[in-house]
């Protein structure tokens, strides 16, 4: 399986988890997944200068880690599909809001 598809299923499995750990049903995320697929739906959620609405519910929550942003900077193997400087952004969004990866 190529790393797309890999990272695609990744993405589907934060969602689930979400919902079922959570209780925080992604709407809008399953939507630009089933559209856009994981890698631009995570681009446009960790590009952008403020947190989507789904980040700042799950930080509400207290579950950074079923984030985009924790998802892509905690594994390797995801750095692949992203520039350093989306790497950086997830990284910074996160310490902003005192998460520590899981490296």
């Amino acid at each position: 399986m190529d790393i797309e598809k890999e990272f695609d299923q990744a993405m589907f499995k934060i969602y689930r988890r979400a919902k079922e750990e959570a209780g925080y049903n992604a709407v809008r995320f399953f939507q630009m997944l089933y559209k856009k697929r994981g890698v631009q739906t995570a681009k446009d959620l960790i590009n952008p200068d403020s947190p989507s609405d789904g980040y700042t519910a799950l930080w509400e929550k207290g579950r950074l880690d079923l984030t985009v942003e924790a998802m892509v900077v905690e594994n390797e193997k995801w750095h692949e599909l992203f520039t350093d400087d989306e790497i950086e952004k997830a990284k910074e969004r996160l310490k902003e809001y005192k998460y520590k990866p899981k490296t």
